[in-house]
């Protein structure tokens, strides 16, 4: 949860999904990160590919436009 992730700018698409993630369904050695979190926010590339989790939902969105990236939310 704490790792770095180089969201380069080579990319065309610069959508990324925001979608909420239930802490349950993450592997444990993340689980264990969560300091007692029930929900966390993950942020999508266009192709799927899980770039970041984060604790709040407005982190989620200004973490992607920091990036340069358009977020929408996902279901």
């Amino acid at each position: 949860m704490y790792t770095k992730f180089d969201f380069g700018h080579e990319h065309e698409n610069r959508i990324v999904y925001i979608r909420e993630v239930s802490v349950d369904e993450l592997p444990e050695d993340v689980r264990d990160q969560a300091e007692g979190a029930e929900v966390l926010y993950a942020v999508h590339s266009a192709d799927g590919e899980r770039l970041a989790l984060v604790k709040e939902r407005s982190l989620a969105f200004i973490l992607a436009r920091q990036n340069d990236f358009a977020p929408v939310t996902a279901h």
